[in-house]
């Protein structure tokens, strides 16, 4: 079923701020309602804003790096046809990794990876069980390059982009569409999070979250498996990244997000 008066419903999460609440964003506008999840008292200010749109908005505040929140969100959808699912939730880890707390790692890999594949589960068997649905996936340029400095979170994204690839063949003759949007660095408190403040990625020019979220509801409505969004530098460090040796990529990458490298002209990727 829809929610009451009938409208298509996005799920989106990580939706308090950012990529995520722009997502939201862009669905209430073209008519959706909405249930929208993170884990920060942000997430009421983020439902008022969207309220103001005519949606109907549901919240369900869970840290999904924890099995249980998983499960508190998964709860929400009963009896609730979600017709997009948006898995936007996610979190980085700068430093060497020799240096970062494993602890912090882990948590990177529960919320990027885990988490991820515990909604996806129960939220595409619905889709295919009924023939239609569109499942989107926040990946990042982060997946097309080693990231040294901060190699868990690119690896993790890397998994991001190849699950959802997969399940690309999987539902092809389902009815039910996948997209994974591929941001570059982008204006948000991800950096912040992350500990980055001291990288040149960190402290350079970044995308604006609006235009990222706008450009990837775009290619979810034409049902595309795979899109860079962001500004033309960041698309086409996306070209390029499909030709670049991994150690070359790698060795750049390094020059980005090296602590300390903080304070010059160029900027990188997210």
């Amino acid at each position: 079923m829809h929610t009451d008066d009938d409208k298509p419903l996005a799920l989106v999460t990580g939706a308090s701020s950012g990529i995520g609440y722009e997502l939201a964003e862009q669905f209430a506008r073209h008519g959706f309602d909405l249930l929208v999840n993170a884990e920060d008292d942000r997430l009421d200010h983020a439902v008022r804003r969207l309220r103001e749109r005519g949606a109907d908005v549901r919240a369900v505040r869970a840290d999904l790096r924890d099995p249980a929140g998983v499960d508190h969100l998964v709860a929400a959808t009963t009896g609730l046809q979600v017709d997009v699912a948006a898995l936007n939730a996610g979190v980085g880890q700068g430093g060497s990794f020799l240096d970062t707390d494993l602890a912090d790692d882990l948590s990177v890999i529960d919320l990027n990876v885990t988490s991820t594949v515990r909604l996806a589960k129960p939220l595409l068997r619905a889709m295919v069980e009924r023939g239609e649905g569109s499942l989107v996936f926040t990946s990042s340029i982060a997946a097309t390059m080693p990231g040294s400095f901060q190699s868990v979170y690119n690896a993790s994204k890397s998994f991001v982009q190849s699950f959802a690839q997969a399940l690309q063949e999987e539902v092809k003759d389902t009815g039910v569409t996948v997209t994974a949007f591929m941001p570059g660095p982008t204006d948000t408190d991800f950096f912040r999070r992350a500990d980055m403040g001291d990288t040149k990625i960190g402290s350079g020019d970044k995308d604006d979250p609006a235009q990222v979220a706008e450009q990837a509801y775009e290619a979810v409505m034409k049902g595309r498996k795979k899109v860079v969004t962001g500004s033309l530098k960041t698309r086409l460090q996306g070209a390029a990244n499909r030709v670049l040796p991994d150690s070359a990529k790698a060795a750049a990458h390094r020059r980005m997000a090296e602590p300390g490298t903080g304070g010059d002209d160029d900027s990188g990727r997210q």
